[in-house]
């Protein structure tokens, strides 16, 4: 109980502070993920049309996946310096994985008759991509891009050792008081609940644009007519 009263004390005097650090957090989280999606979308379906390549990235990127993260943290603040940026860097190589195996497995699970299908109509190579393709492999990219900005949440708290900010901030400055538990629960409760959110609406994104989805509202409203 004493842990509790300390922390809703803590929240009603720092509560524009945690409030800061919880909007820091989420938007290094996000452009982490934001600038992995512009190049991991284009690499995911590159490498869906050239299948010797995709061995190659996906190894590649699974090798990154593999650093920890404190590793990965330090080598690049070697070559970056403290602050956010680094903590985007961080969370943009992290994100790589998810987004352009789920792309690559995305394009790859349009079956072939679609494909003929839109071919024998004249669609050219393009024209397939961004309406054929892309469409029906939204829903398995949005998972990427979900799984993406979960993981990219845990990476930006750990970014508080190299001067990022967020919620990881205070965090550690709760370890390093004396009974500070309050403090760190004062971190870890918003930290966790921003990524449960992120969870739970990137997961509703990934439904409503399912293609199975879709094809059930169409049915719906053909009955309807």
């Amino acid at each position: 109980m004493d842990t509790i009263h300390e922390l809703w004390i803590y929240y009603l005097d720092n509560g524009s502070y945690v409030l800061e650090q919880f909007f820091r957090h989420f938007l290094m989280s996000a452009y982490g993920v934001l600038f992995a999606a512009i190049i991991g979308i284009p690499v995911g379906i590159l490498i869906a049309r050239y299948r010797k390549l995709s061995t190659w990235v996906l190894s590649l990127a699974n090798i990154i996946q593999t650093i920890p993260a404190l590793a990965l943290l330090a080598v690049l603040m070697l070559a970056m310096g403290l602050g956010a940026n680094t903590v985007i860097a961080s969370v943009f190589l992290y994100s790589l994985l998810p987004i352009i195996k789920n792309t690559y497995t995305g394009i790859r699970s349009v079956e072939k008759p679609v494909l003929e299908s839109g071919t024998s109509m004249g669609m050219t190579t393009w024209q397939l991509l961004y309406m054929v393709e892309l469409p029906l492999a939204l829903s398995v990219i949005m998972a990427g891009l979900r799984n993406a900005l979960v993981v990219a949440i845990g990476v930006a708290t750990i970014g508080a050792f190299i001067g990022g900010g967020g919620l990881g901030d205070i965090i550690i400055r709760g370890t390093n008081v004396t009974d500070g538990a309050a403090i760190i629960l004062a971190g870890a409760i918003p930290t966790a609940l921003m990524a449960v959110i992120a969870d739970v609406l990137m997961g509703w994104l990934e439904k409503r644009l399912s293609p199975a989805n879709n094809k059930k509202k169409k049915i719906d409203l053909e009955i309807q007519i």
